[in-house]
């Protein structure tokens, strides 16, 4: 296991809300919107979502705040089709975390997580940089080194949302019992 991979694995590889994991962590919890709207994905996420190239998705890009620090990036993409009742919450969360949402549907299924590190050439490591850049105080200082990330699907009966996380230098330990 790579020696920065060691602080992070249990946060990595939990497969409960990370949501409710980093409520417990901290003393003041908050969701930073950094953008909601239409987007092109990556290849690859279209690849996992079914999509053809160039075609438009939903996207919502938020950054965790543990304690006033940037905990981490949060990077979602919802398909536009089929049409969802889940496409309205999904719209209207704003300032409130996915998760909450995600993990009270119990016919909501999350898949594999898959993880890799990025860095600012990757895309997620380049929004990661500049959501720390919104986020931090002035003096912040940019990342050097790359950051773990991790990817899941989650599907229920007729939609899917693929959900992928950067964790960021400003998060907190994982408590035992989370």
């Amino acid at each position: 296991m790579p020696a920065d991979l060691r602080p992070l694995r249990n946060w990595l590889v939990g497969r409960r809300s990370l949501t409710a994991r980093l409520v417990a962590a901290c003393s003041s919890f908050s969701v930073a919107p950094l953008y909601e709207g239409l987007a092109v994905p990556h290849r690859d996420e279209a690849r996992l979502l079914g999509l053809r190239p160039g075609q438009l998705a939903r996207v919502r890009q938020v950054c965790l705040v543990c304690d006033g620090r940037p905990a981490v990036y949060g990077h979602t993409v919802v398909p536009l089709a089929p049409r969802h009742r889940f496409d309205r919450v999904f719209r209207g969360l704003g300032g409130r975390p996915l998760g909450h949402t995600l993990f009270a549907d119990p016919r909501i299924r999350r898949g594999p997580l898959r993880f890799c590190r990025v860095d600012r050439r990757h895309p997620l490591g380049a929004r990661a940089q500049a959501a720390l850049a919104t986020e931090l105080p002035a003096g912040g200082r940019p990342l050097r080194a790359p950051l773990w990330a991790r990817r899941s699907l989650f599907a229920g009966p007729g939609k899917q949302v693929l959900v992928s996380e950067v964790f960021l230098p400003g998060l907190p330990p994982l408590p035992a019992a989370a």
